[in-house]
């Protein structure tokens, strides 16, 4: 065969990886697993089967866990914590211990986990494991400078930690790593089908130090990650599918748990006209047929442009005639097996179901036997198809086209999901303005499943929230030390009905920039501490929630404005407050009976406070191993519903209020209950202030009442409650409907003289990164 045969056939000869060390260490393991707990293998108990999916090989059988081993690891992991959390440095060297042993051991994870799982052994080899080490490498470096980088933040506790099995190692990594960094111990479940890994890794520790109870690993099925979701753990952070993390989200809601879910995908692939078509299509390999699509981040909604799409279709059909199909220890090999028969099932159901477009697969040499499937590529859908919308996770390519770039971009946001995206163009200018406009927590230009401890990953809308890598992922894993006091109601004072002034000034709602008369035609009185009247408020209901929303949505400009923009208004607020300082002191005294000067004064100054970050909360460029730069840019989390503390009525509408604007946010305020005049007082100000429309906008009425239309509203992006009623479990739990960000108090007292700064920013923003390859 000639040189130009090769180049033009792609035909070469196998290259077989040995599977015989990795079936050695099975044996000498004794083919049957226990657990890992209090730095220990258990006795096997009642066992599954590990099953190698491209040839149905049973390699070990894995012990399903009961609540007994569950609660077992959680005792273990709480003992441990305390002393884990102690010294930075001690534990900076274990992780440091683990990444070097991981390295001696590379080779054996590749195949194990290639075995395993059926992705090729080029993949396992050259990025699960090597990531997978650079994580612990990198969180090793964390550890050893939290505590001067991060003082006044500790450890959660117990995490419980849930991975799945298209990435087992590598995901495994991404959360025992900084969780291990931060201080805490964990508990983690690996997937069903792909536990191997995570057993090796057990072993790893036991050689590399890792004290007794600080990394424990129970295997089993998702019976076995509800236990560890109900455990007495401080954490959950779990990886897979949208429909499990809402259930999660439903279980977690109200036990105070801190949660970071990292969901599904629907990621748009979009190739613009002027694109390197020949680079587009090799990305599109990596994006797509990548681990056989099972991939939560994947390109699987190709968008073209319309003058190129035919050129495209047929070299991308070329190239997928060219993949190698087979058996995922060879070398050779492009795409390798399903994980198991379920998996394959669900694939193939789902494409014979399709009764739109055009269906195109492979023309390759697929096994006699396992779990495979053949690259495929489905054109012609309309947006509203189930393959444009639903996640298929296996080798499943869709494709629509589009003319403009608006349009591409409202293609690409059609969608449930916000993971990930892929640009290309050779305009970088292009790629930059589109890049803010997709809703996807990760961009990639001209290139794709870039990955690295240091950038942050995770999603937006209903791929999760949260983010692993960098110090925004360490974050979700530590807490601000103390414990705060339980919160005290303030109940509403009742009276007799004789008015204060007797000029009434009817207070309204303050929707869209302009006062509204509520839409159920109700007021609720409103009492001083000595019995007197001192005015009525409008009684909020669903549909002033509802105008309130389509107000924000009119004012979608605002995330737009430039933050010395949102810095002028906001110290235009404060200078317009000032001057009517004594007003407000006044309704303050005379709804509490206290306190009116200080609070008035602390709401100016914190007014300022985030006028002053409006241009100063920045992103970063990681330090990622990349001739390019990964950018962590900071988006505004988008239309927040808060509830305003009852306690502190103008100051703590303010504290919730001046932190969304000055990220961009727009906010939909319900006023204190018991005292919300200072509120509706409040908007004679934004009226004055050059506050545009719709950016805030404030409600009264009953928490309790509102708190769940706000959570049940699948146009909201977030809830905030500092409420004094008991809503933080109500607001948890109706929030999985969309997945929405929330931020309660869980029944625990606010400082509000204090409470300012970087956690409110950080609730207010959320973290995309958007990775710029350099050069030809």
């Amino acid at each position: 065969m000639t040189v130009k045969e090769i180049f033009e056939t792609m035909d070469y000869g196998p290259a077989p990886e040995s599977a015989a060390e990795a079936l050695a260490w099975l044996v000498d393991m004794g083919d049957r697993f226990g657990h890992f707990i209090d730095g220990a293998f258990t006795d096997p108990g009642e066992t599954f089967e590990a099953k190698n999916p491209a040839t149905g090989n049973v390699l070990a059988s894995v012990t399903q866990a009961t609540q007994k081993d569950v609660d077992a690891a959680v005792k273990a992991a709480r003992k441990a914590q305390p002393a884990w959390a102690k010294d930075g440095h001690a534990r900076a060297r274990v992780l440091y211990a683990i990444a070097r042993l991981l390295q001696k051991n590379s080779r054996l994870f590749a195949v194990l986990e290639s075995l395993d799982n059926g992705k090729p052994i080029r993949e396992a080899r050259d990025i699960d494991v090597p990531l997978a080490i650079r994580h612990f490498y990198h969180h090793a470096g964390y550890a050893q400078l939290l505590d001067s980088e991060r003082p006044g933040l500790v450890a959660q506790g117990v995490c419980g930690q849930i991975v799945p099995w298209n990435f087992p190692l590598l995901m495994l990594a991404w959360k025992i790593a900084p969780a291990l960094a931060a201080g805490n111990t964990v508990v983690l479940k690996p997937a069903e089908y792909t536990s191997l890994t995570a057993l090796l890794f057990a072993d790893i520790c036991r050689q590399a130090g890792v004290p007794k109870g600080v990394v424990n690993i129970v295997t089993g099925d998702g019976a076995v990650g509800e236990m560890i979701v109900n455990a007495e753990v401080d954490k959950i952070a779990f990886t897979g599918s949208t429909a499990v993390g809402r259930r999660i989200r439903e279980a977690t809601a109200g036990t105070g748990k801190a949660l970071t879910l990292e969901l599904g995908g629907k990621s748009p692939y979009i190739v613009f006209d002027d694109a390197d078509l020949d680079s587009a299509v090799e990305g599109l390999v990596d994006a797509i047929w990548f681990n056989g699509g099972q991939v939560c981040c994947a390109g699987s909604r190709l968008l073209v442009q319309e003058g190129v799409a035919e050129r495209f279709h047929e070299k991308l059909k070329a190239r997928m005639d060219k993949l190698r199909v087979g058996d995922p220890l060879d070398k050779s090999i492009d795409v390798g097996a399903i994980v198991d028969p379920v998996q394959l099932q669900t694939i193939t159901r789902m494409v014979e179901e399709n009764t739109e477009g055009e269906t195109y697969r492979a023309e390759v040499t697929m096994p006699a036997e396992g779990c495979f499937y053949p690259p495929t590529l489905v054109t012609g859908l309309s947006t509203a198809s189930k393959l444009m919308q639903e996640e298929i996770f296996g080798p499943v390519l869709v494709s629509m086209t589009f003319r403009t770039p608006s349009e591409a971009v409202a293609l690409a946001n059609d969608t449930r999901y916000g993971l990930a995206a892929s640009l290309w163009s050779e305009n970088l200018n292009l790629a930059l303005d589109v890049a803010p406009k997709v809703q996807a927590g990760v961009v990639w230009v001209n290139g794709t499943n870039m990955f690295d401890a240091a950038a942050p990953f995770g999603g937006m809308r209903e791929s999760g929230f949260g983010r692993e890598g960098g110090w925004e992922g360490l974050g979700a894993y530590l807490k601000p030390a103390g414990q705060g006091k339980r919160l005290k109601r303030v109940e509403p004072q009742t009276g007799e009905a004789v008015a204060a002034d007797p000029l009434d000034r009817t207070a309204k709602l303050y929707i869209g920039g302009k006062q509204a008369r509520p839409d159920g035609g109700y007021s609720m009185p409103v009492w001083g501490p000595k019995g007197t009247l001192l005015g009525q408020v409008p009684k909020g209901n669903r549909k002033d929630v509802r105008n309130a929303v389509e107000a924000m949505n009119g004012a979608a400009g605002w995330g737009r404005t430039s933050g010395h923009q949102r810095a002028q208004i906001l110290y235009y607020l404060a200078e317009n407050l000032s001057a009517r300082a004594g007003e407000f002191a006044a309704r303050v005294d005379a709804m509490t009976g206290k306190g009116g000067k200080a609070e008035v004064e602390t709401s100016i100054r914190r007014l300022f406070t985030y006028a002053a970050w409006a241009d100063k909360f920045d992103g970063e460029a990681k330090g990622v191993p990349l001739r390019g730069m990964a950018l962590a840019l900071k988006e505004p989390v988008g239309k927040i519903g808060a509830l305003c503390p009852d306690e502190s009525p103008l100051l703590g509408l303010v504290s919730l209020m001046a932190p969304a604007m000055a990220m961009g946010c727009r906010i939909t305020l319900v006023a204190s209950e018991p005292a919300p005049l200072a509120a509706t007082d409040f908007y004679q100000i934004l009226e004055t202030s050059d506050v545009p429309g719709g950016v805030v906008n404030i409600l009264t009425g009953s928490h309790e009442e509102l708190a769940p239309v706000m959570a049940d509203h699948l146009d909201l992006d977030a809830v905030w409650s500092f409420s004094g009623a008991e809503l933080s479990k109500e607001i948890e739990r109706r929030s999985a409907g969309n997945l929405k960000r929330t931020w309660v108090n869980n029944g625990l007292a606010t400082d509000w003289e204090r409470a300012e700064g970087r956690a409110f920013l950080e609730a207010a923003t959320e973290i995309k990164t958007v990775w710029v390859p350099y050069g030809e």
